[in-house]
């Protein structure tokens, strides 16, 4: 009963904030909210740089972040599987999953920034998000592989496939689409952070699109951070318009996720 009720208040926080969102921001909604650069008028605002900015990054995050999870995770599983090595890096990988993320804000400020002479630059950024997930789409990585079930693997083992072979043909074709998941999951939980992309690029407002890897930037949730911190009620509407499109894009990575496991887990069934 009480986890009735506690689902239940969850449930319409959740579907108020929506709604108050929504009607704050339905009517901002339009091509120029995307393609138009962040202006001191709100009539001309629009938030085209940030989109391009998020794209950037969080496009290269996981270029970097979703290989070496799987990698990382196959090491674990399959090379290294119940050694005191493995065991080191299972335990710290959990703990950096629960490290609050301006931490890594400022890790990414300080080693790759500074100490490293990227500066504040999209590559900086990314490496910094790569590393925020990475222990999320490890630890999914590492489930995925622990669902297949053992007497493949030994089968095939017995059979005088190689630990290489076994990954190929056995661990990744079954494991992948949920490993993939894992990496979407990843990518929506980057999209949405703002606290280290603050600490490492420090910039709200820019108004010209990223060229290179090297180039300063700025992301959605820092551009809505700007609008909705400014006392005209034209940028409160702005910001609610934001997160609508934002939370659309979310949604549709989440949409894909399930399409995509769903399409793997039925190609696997059939081969």
């Amino acid at each position: 009963m009480l986890l009735s009720i506690g689902l239940f208040i969850a449930v319409a926080v959740v579907v108020s904030l929506l709604l108050s969102v929504v009607s704050r921001g339905a009517h901002r909604l339009s091509w120029h909210l995307i393609t138009q650069y962040p202006s001191a008028n709100p009539a001309e605002a629009g938030m085209r740089s940030a989109i391009l900015g998020s794209i950037y990054t969080v496009g290269l995050a996981a270029a970097i972040c979703i290989p070496l999870s799987i990698a990382t995770a196959l090491y674990l599983e399959e090379y290294a599987r119940g050694s005191k090595l493995s065991q080191i890096l299972s335990y710290n990988i959990a703990n950096l999953a629960g490290v609050p993320s301006i931490i890594f804000g400022v890790v990414g400020l300080g080693f790759l920034a500074y100490g490293l002479g990227m500066g504040r630059t999209i590559i900086t950024g990314a490496f910094t998000l790569a590393i925020l997930i990475l222990p999320l789409v490890t630890v999914v990585c590492v489930e995925a592989i622990r669902t297949i079930p053992s007497d493949l693997k030994y089968g095939s083992y017995a059979l005088g496939a190689t630990t290489f072979q076994t990954i190929r043909w056995i661990i990744l074709p079954r494991a992948l689409p949920m490993m993939l998941t894992g990496g979407i999951l990843g990518i929506s939980r980057a999209l949405g952070e703002a606290a280290p992309i603050l600490v490492v690029s420090g910039l709200l407002f820019i108004s010209e699109d990223p060229t290179s890897l090297f180039s300063k930037f700025t992301v959605m949730p820092l551009q809505l951070y700007n609008w909705i911190s400014r006392p005209q009620q034209a940028f409160i509407e702005l910001s609610s318009a934001g997160i609508i499109v934002l939370l659309l894009i979310l949604l549709a990575l989440n949409l894909s996720a399930i399409v995509l496991r769903e399409y793997l887990t039925r190609r696997v069934g059939q081969s």
